[in-house]
């Protein structure tokens, strides 16, 4: 069994944090429930269960599931009710993340954005993966993989400044960014590259902050310096990125995949461009990639609180 030591220190370091309140919306299913108890039970957070109490409570018994310590807040059988409640919560401070449990995610999101959920910010909800890879000496983050099907430039900006937030909060103090692209030369007949053009110039003009961004740039250049020599790329950092970005979501998508599927890696995931982060967990998902994707979470809602006393 591969080993995942860069997600066991993301655990850890959560573990050495307060435990936050958790609202956990409409676990209706064993995975998501085990995945708050898993949580809960280690110490990572407090689980706030919201929606049918009694088929909640018989799904875990079902699995011998303890559901000791466990908050529920009754909203019957209705997922959409389940997600304003959570907002709800999140919105008057009585929890610090959302965690999604058996609805549809856009169920959840679109609710969590809409206007009667009060947790909009200024910038675009965009997801971020965490990647630990086997036998590579350092955490990659991906940026969106999972909720912009084809951003453009200005959902962009806001993707990859999402993605250097998360890599502070993990105390990486500023971040190598590539923007992917399947060529290295900017053409026209192909936007991404001159979005990832503009998304450089953005860094240096100070739109993007807290990174050094560059692009467009292969898959093959970003991730090795041999592969960038041999092509006679000037990428200018020896060691690969700590963020890439992907220009659609269908790339985004695959590579995950591949990441997970055949590069044996395990990943952590959360949403952000809201007021506080949202685990959106896959039903594929190991158990672990639950409870780090949990912990990332605590981590992150932990930069954003500091964050809003130094502000």
């Amino acid at each position: 069994m591969e080993k995942h030591p860069h997600l066991d220190k993301i655990i850890a370091d959560a573990l050495a944090l307060e435990s936050p309140r958790v609202a956990v919306c409409y676990p209706c299913s064993a995975s998501s429930i085990e995945a708050a108890i898993s949580a809960q039970q280690m110490g990572l957070i407090q689980a706030i269960m919201i929606g049918p109490r009694k088929r909640i409570e018989s799904i875990a018994a079902k699995s011998a599931m303890d559901l000791t310590g466990v908050e529920f807040v009754e909203t019957g059988d209705d997922p959409v009710a389940a997600a304003q409640q959570s907002a709800e919560l999140s919105r008057s401070g009585s929890a610090n993340v959302i965690m999604k449990g058996s609805l549809h995610t856009d169920e959840l999101l679109g609710t969590v954005v809409s206007k009667e959920g009060g947790l909009r910010t200024s910038r675009r909800m965009s997801h971020v993966f965490v990647f630990d890879l086997p036998d590579q000496p350092r955490l990659l983050l991906m940026a969106d993989c999972v909720i912009n099907i084809n951003p453009g430039l200005i959902e962009k900006r806001d993707i990859v400044q999402n993605a250097v937030d998360v890599a502070h909060a993990l105390n990486i103090e500023r971040p190598y960014v590539a923007i992917l692209s399947a060529v290295e030369m900017i053409n026209p007949a192909i936007p991404g590259t001159i979005d990832a053009a503009a998304l450089c110039k953005m860094a240096e003009r100070g739109q993007i902050t807290g990174a050094v961004v560059d692009g467009p740039l292969g898959y093959d250049i970003a991730i090795s310096l041999e592969a960038a020599q041999i092509k006679g790329i000037n990428w200018p950092h020896a060691e690969r990125p700590d963020i890439l970005i992907m220009p659609n979501l269908e790339a985004g998508n695959m590579l995950y995949k591949q990441m997970v599927y055949v590069a044996k890696a395990e990943c952590a995931g959360i949403v952000l461009g809201t007021k506080v982060p949202i685990v959106v967990t896959s039903r594929a998902d190991s158990p672990k990639a639950r409870v780090a994707s949990c912990a990332l979470a605590i981590i992150q809602a932990n930069a954003m609180a500091r964050n809003k006393v130094a502000d």
